[in-house]
């Protein structure tokens, strides 16, 4: 299978068990109801949010849509088009786009609100925030393109430093 088709699959499944999730907590919960998941770790309680990631900035909807398909798309023609060959740096933006258009779909279709589920209950007052799988997918895309690029970074100071040592260059200015 070619990695496009990966990358496409990487988004696909994002939106796809995110909006699933969603599905399964509106059906089962009622707004402000929560289920211990793993008792004082993890926490399944059903949330509406109307702001950005952790209900920063409610109440600005078309914001954050018209910021979402700004950022989804040009994420997605960087991805697509002019990303070098890091498959680490790939599956990250393939996730944050799968992210983006799963919080999106929530934003553009009634009741105009992101479900939230994920309360880490072991955190406390540390991390009060409930989350979703979007966000998760975003958070973790950001991690793995940063590492991506970290690893390019190193690479490529490795590869000069070799070019460098093999043409007799020890860095010594004369």
């Amino acid at each position: 299978m070619p990695f496009f088709a990966i990358l496409i699959l990487i988004i696909a499944g994002s939106v796809g068990v995110d909006q699933l999730t969603k599905a399964i907590i509106r059906d089962n919960l009622a707004v402000g109801q929560g289920v211990p998941l793993i008792k004082n770790v993890i926490e399944l309680v059903h949330v509406k949010n109307d702001g950005m990631a952790f209900g920063l900035l409610g109440d600005h909807r078309w914001i954050f849509i018209t910021v979402s398909v700004i950022g989804i798309s040009a994420i997605g023609v960087y991805l697509f088009r002019f990303s070098k060959d890091n498959r680490i740096t790939k599956i990250g933006l393939a996730l944050v786009i799968g992210g983006g258009v799963g919080n999106m779909i929530d934003r553009c279709l009634p009741p105009f609100l992101v479900t939230d589920m994920i309360q880490l209950t072991f955190m406390g007052d540390l991390f009060p925030w409930v989350f979703n799988v979007a966000d998760t997918c975003v958070c973790v895309g950001v991690g793995l393109a940063i590492l991506g690029i970290v690893l390019d970074i190193v690479k490529e100071a490795r590869q000069a430093k070799a070019k460098k040592e093999a043409n007799g260059d020890d860095g010594w200015d004369e």
